[in-house]
């Protein structure tokens, strides 16, 4: 089934949805036109043959076209994708600003989420998916010992976690995330300058959810999203412009209590 719609076919699906009975090209054209959106009958007559040719749509007699059950679900489907991208912008501009509690809330956004997805990860995980996540730990500590970025595998390893966790809206939450390829990227550069050691905590989770600890698996994962947070902290703290003035704002407070 097509996963996303064009702005015009979702306009004309959501247009014969809301009709009583069955809508022909010109009426459409008509309808769409009082609503102030400007559609050629040429392009309706390609939109509603495309659009029955996928199933969403069928001709009843000469009357017109009513849309289908599989109609209906592609437009609940057009809405959640338009919900999504809403949110990843929001999240977008959360993660490119240099405020740090913008960085804090997707970290802990993150801990939200993958908390739950270790945990039901441990109950649900089958022998292929823990071999896949273990060639990704090996292909990680390869990059690492190469000193190359390790950003890109540590999306694959949360993602592969949030997947065997068999909750679609955890697993959907976390693809949101795992979108904004730059924060795994960018954490991973200020862990660097931080002088933040390797994490083993890749490992500890894995081991957790290879033995089906849930409980376990659980705790692994909310120390490895709050050791970030640590991290991030402290790179702003030493680092960050803000964190310098703060600095220097809290030195020259004391100078002058002092005097």
């Amino acid at each position: 089934m097509k996963q996303i719609l064009e702005e015009k076919e979702l306009i004309v699906l959501q247009c014969i949805a809301s009709s009583n009975g069955p809508i022909g090209s010109w009426f459409l054209v008509e309808k769409l036109e009082d609503k102030g959106i400007q559609i050629s009958s040429a392009t309706i007559g390609r939109i509603l043959s495309s659009l029955e040719k996928l199933g969403y749509l069928e001709k009843e007699s000469s009357k017109g076209r009513v849309i289908t059950a599989k109609g209906m679900e592609a437009i609940d489907k057009a809405k959640i994708i338009q919900n999504i991208n809403y949110h990843k912008r929001e999240l977008d501009r959360l993660i490119s600003t240099e405020v740090l509690e913008s960085y804090i809330m997707v970290l802990q956004a993150r801990k939200a989420i993958e908390r739950e997805t270790a945990r039901f990860a441990a109950q649900n995980i089958t022998d292929v998916e823990i071999e896949h996540l273990g060639e990704i730990l090996r292909k990680q500590g390869e990059k690492h010992t190469q000193n190359q970025s390790v950003a890109e595998a540590d999306i694959a390893f949360h993602k592969a976690i949030a997947k065997a966790s068999r909750n679609k809206v955890l697993e959907s939450l976390y693809n949101i995330l795992s979108t904004l390829g730059q924060q795994s990227t960018l954490f991973e550069f200020m862990r660097a300058q931080v002088k933040s050691p390797y994490s083993v905590a890749h490992k500890e989770i894995f081991n957790a959810i290879k033995n089906h600890d849930e409980e376990e698996a659980e705790r692994c994962m909310i120390r490895h999203i709050e050791n970030l947070i640590k991290d991030v902290s402290i790179y702003w703290d030493e680092y960050s412009d803000s964190g310098i003035k703060a600095r220097n704002r809290g030195a020259e407070n004391e100078r002058r209590y002092h005097l």
